[in-house]
């Protein structure tokens, strides 16, 4: 199976079916404590099993809270990669995030970092773009980073944007952009 690392077009897909396999597995696990209580007689050994069960939920329960919040979300179109795959030679592009904040989650197709701001293009119609870019303003702050952010919803705005930008070699390099896209990786689950 190919390795697809945060950030990469067909991340979320990947994602979705490794973390379902863990959630399976770890069930699989759970439900097999729980019935090998009938092969034993002992009642020590019908306690210990039961409480292995128990205690074998919450990691389990740890990969399954996750994969919830994000099932929803799916791999933008390859169309659309390819319209976006355009442009990264002109600046960085991240593909397939799915933010989470304390107050929001965010699920970005496709996020622009750029020296002028970030850029995020989400499919999400329901999303409070105003809360959303308020809290990733915060963290950037609280990064020291003092990055514009924009969530654009309309794909036709989205590629007008991108579109209007000016590559990113004609900025002065001041590391902000690395930094600002290994944090959107960290954010992103």
């Amino acid at each position: 199976m190919k390795k697809y690392d945060k950030g990469q077009y067909g991340y979320r897909n990947h994602h979705k079916k490794a973390e379902t396999g863990k959630v399976a597995f770890g069930a699989a696990m759970i439900i097999v404590q729980l019935a090998a209580r009938n092969f034993v007689d002992s009642t020590a050994w019908k306690n210990i099993l039961t409480v292995m069960a128990i205690l074998s939920v919450l990691p389990t329960a740890n990969v399954a809270s996750p994969l919830l919040a994000g099932w929803r979300y799916k791999t933008p179109s390859e169309d659309f990669h390819r319209r976006v795959a355009g442009y990264e030679g002109r600046f960085s592009i991240l593909y397939d995030l799915i933010i989470t904040t304390r107050d929001t989650i965010i699920p970005a197709d496709a996020a622009i970092v750029h020296p002028g701001g970030v850029f995020l293009y989400c499919t999400a119609p329901k999303l409070d773009t105003a809360k959303a870019e308020k809290c990733l303003k915060e963290i950037f702050a609280g990064h020291k980073l003092d990055s514009g952010v924009k969530i654009i919803l309309d794909e036709k705005a989205f590629f007008h944007r991108l579109e209007s930008l000016k590559p990113a070699e004609e900025y002065e390099d001041d590391g902000s952009v690395d930094y600002t896209l290994r944090l959107l990786k960290n954010l992103s689950m």
